[in-house]
């Protein structure tokens, strides 16, 4: 059985594997790309920092990047929320597929319709599948980011009716970032989880929870 120090040391190369396989992905990606002409509508992102936008600047947490030098490459050269120098992965997926140069954060109160009806952001840094993750950090969980999706497509109906939303929803692009934090943060750094469950017990947890979530 891996001890918890040999976990964390595989996810890091596990994770630049995968960020490169992205990369070589997205190179190729285009709106041109899709079958039958289509186009993607929206893009629809639900996760941890590493596609926060800036939903933990409306939130009442220590969670936050809003301050130099976070976004020091962005447009501007100002902070975001982005817990990046500049663009997200969840950006530069929206930009490939034709739908937007950044994917705004849902909880931006200064949010147009446009900016609805071609995507948002959902993700809260430091959340985890983990219910217990989002508490310890005081962020959104999944669970509140789902509500918040629901609260979504109640907005976006009543702007431009049941069949537009139902278009929107049905053909738009989901992703979810999220995991991280939960062997990072609680699983690593908190005693709660250690007392119930040795590593690969709460591995089985965090796809439990991963399962209810896309359920």
């Amino acid at each position: 059985m891996k001890s918890l120090f040999q976990m964390l040391l595989s996810l890091r190369p596990l994770t630049i594997y995968l960020c490169y396989f992205i990369a070589i992905i997205l190179q190729h990606v285009s709106s041109k790309s899709l079958p039958n002409n289509e186009t993607v509508p929206a893009v629809f992102v639900f996760g941890d920092s590493i596609v926060d936008p800036g939903n933990n600047n409306y939130i009442n947490t220590l969670i936050k990047c809003n301050f130099p030098p976070y976004g020091r490459d962005f447009d501007g050269g100002i902070p975001t929320g982005r817990f990046s120098n500049g663009l997200v992965p969840s950006d530069i997926i929206a930009e490939k597929f034709g739908v937007k140069k950044v994917l705004p954060a849902y909880l931006d109160p200064n949010i147009q319709l446009q900016d609805l009806l071609t995507g948002v952001s959902f993700a809260s840094g430091g959340a985890g599948y983990d219910p217990l993750t989002s508490q310890i950090m005081f962020v959104k969980s999944l669970s509140d980011q789902l509500d918040m999706f629901k609260e979504y497509k109640k907005k976006v109906e009543e702007a431009v009716g049941e069949k537009k939303r139902e278009e929107i929803v049905s053909k738009s692009i989901y992703i979810v970032c999220i995991g991280s934090d939960d062997i990072a943060n609680t699983y690593a750094q908190t005693p709660f989880r250690r007392i119930q469950y040795d590593i690969p017990s709460y591995t089985d947890f965090l796809l439990s929870e991963a399962s209810k979530f896309l359920q």
